[in-house]
């Protein structure tokens, strides 16, 4: 059940991931600029935000992980040979 959705839930994953990588990237070189014109406060406000998203791809790795785990073990579940529980079966 989980194996169809597993593409799209890591793409999704990615797509996000990369474009919270690139604001970060926008946030750092934001502040360095506002550093070289003398500005504190645009550089604190950048690392706030920074750190906010740094947790929302902490975040999203870690879903994507558990995801990974869970559609493994179904996988694992699904190949592995069944065998006959019942009383007396041989």
């Amino acid at each position: 059940m989980l194996s169809g959705q597993g593409s799209t839930l890591f793409s999704g994953v990615n797509a996000m991931i990369g474009i919270l990588s690139a604001i970060q990237l926008w946030l750092v070189a934001a502040s360095l600029e506002a550093l070289y014109s003398n500005d504190v406060v645009t550089p604190q406000a950048a690392f706030v935000a920074s750190c906010v998203l740094a947790l929302v791809n902490a975040l999203l790795c870690r879903h994507a992980l558990s995801f990974d785990r869970r559609r493994q073990e179904e996988r694992r579940r699904a190949s592995s040979p069944r065998r006959d529980r019942r009383v007396g079966a041989s």
